[in-house]
């Protein structure tokens, strides 16, 4: 999953050039009512069923071809994330919106990458709600801002772990070596000549420490050497 792949949202202006279709799913009969009420006054909007739980949806979705489905997050006989896989599974065309009473970062994380387009908590604002349904409906991903800063922060943090795991530490002694000379001026022949080692050698262990580090020249391995302190100036 990428940053590119979210969008902090703003508020539309309603005007559709077609009708969203929507499938609501709430095992709570007054929540589920209440919603499908709520959504009955937006423009542009058409609430075509209502059902308790994701095996009932499989079977509203194939009598009424939903754009959107919009859930509870805990609304099925199984988890949450078996009721998306379930509907992903027999009703692959409709984009899903979950709508949770709870933050939680794993299952957040979870849903998301389970391929749900909207992720919106039930005390957010009808306005959130809508917005999520228009963007999910063209196609892009909405998270509530009263998480999204939670889910940039996940996504900062699994790079981070990235880098660690692709950091100098990956390096073998003979990369790290290789490394240094780069950092210092050496041209591939010269290092080889240092090392006792072939040409292509070289080559080799300069193309894996340059793809383990994420670096494209020898200016760029340089500048990562002495910023790293393997090399003083």
């Amino acid at each position: 999953m990428t940053a590119a792949d979210f969008s902090i949202p703003t508020a539309t202006d309603g005007s559709m050039a077609h009708t969203i279709r929507i499938l609501v799913i709430d095992d709570a009969g007054l929540m589920r009512e209440g919603l499908c009420a709520l959504l009955r006054t937006e423009e542009g909007l058409e609430v075509v069923g209502a059902v308790a739980n994701s095996t009932e949806a499989v079977r509203a979705a194939a009598a009424s071809a939903p754009d959107i489905i919009v859930m509870d997050f805990a609304a099925a006989t199984r988890s949450g994330l078996e009721a998306i896989a379930t509907i992903r599974r027999h009703w692959p065309e409709a984009h899903i919106i979950v709508l949770t009473n709870r933050p939680d970062d794993r299952l957040m994380d979870a849903a998301l990458h389970a391929g749900v387009e909207g992720y919106v908590l039930k005390n957010d604002s009808r306005t959130e709600l809508i917005s999520a349904i228009r963007h999910a409906s063209e196609g892009r991903r909405y998270i509530t801002p009263s998480v999204a800063g939670r889910v940039v922060s996940g996504y900062i943090r699994s790079q981070a772990a990235v880098t660690r795991r692709n950091g100098p530490e990956s390096l073998r002694d003979r990369e790290r070596e290789v490394m240094k000379l780069i950092a210092a001026g050496y041209r591939t022949r010269e290092i080889a000549e240092q090392l006792s080692l072939s040409h292509k050698t070289i080559e080799k262990h300069r193309s894996n420490l340059m793809r383990k580090l994420g670096l494209r020249s020898a200016t760029a391995v340089a500048a990562y050497a002495i910023a790293n302190g393997y090399v003083v100036l």
